[in-house]
């Protein structure tokens, strides 16, 4: 099985938060030992301030054996057009596109993400397989 990665569930290691940091180590653990874990370049880019250093982020993927899975002309596609519908319906254009491109990247390249739910991902994304941790 595979597994995308959301920003917030390695934020919650790497930040030692204290209501999701445990949650979140176990469920990335488990999830490892049973299949792939993989990111898109938004979480690289979204994970890469709290580690400051391109090697520090290598050997952190290469600890947590997490693949970088570049996103695909599709799930751009998908991406833009749930966030046209976020548009569409009165939302923000603040909403960040970012979130959009994660969760399409996952229902492209992926069985699943791991993600602390925020609600968009059931509000545009009803066919992805959200596993949040706080959850599990």
């Amino acid at each position: 099985m595979i597994s995308a990665v959301d920003s917030s569930v390695i934020l919650d290691v790497l930040s030692d938060d204290p209501d999701h940091a445990t949650a979140s180590e176990r469920l990335l653990r488990e999830t490892a030992s049973k299949g792939q874990l993989v990111i898109c370049e938004c979480v690289l880019a979204e994970i890469y301030p709290a580690l400051g250093d391109a090697a520090v982020c290598e050997q952190l993927l290469a600890d947590w054996q997490i693949d970088f899975v570049a996103s695909s002309r599709q799930s751009a596609t998908v991406a833009g057009a749930h966030f046209a519908r976020h548009l569409a319906r009165g939302g923000r254009q603040g909403r960040v596109v970012a979130d959009f491109l994660i969760a399409a990247h996952a229902q492209t390249h992926a069985d699943r993400l791991l993600a602390r739910d925020r609600g968009y991902l059931r509000d545009y994304f009803d066919d992805l397989v959200v596993v949040d941790p706080s959850r599990s």
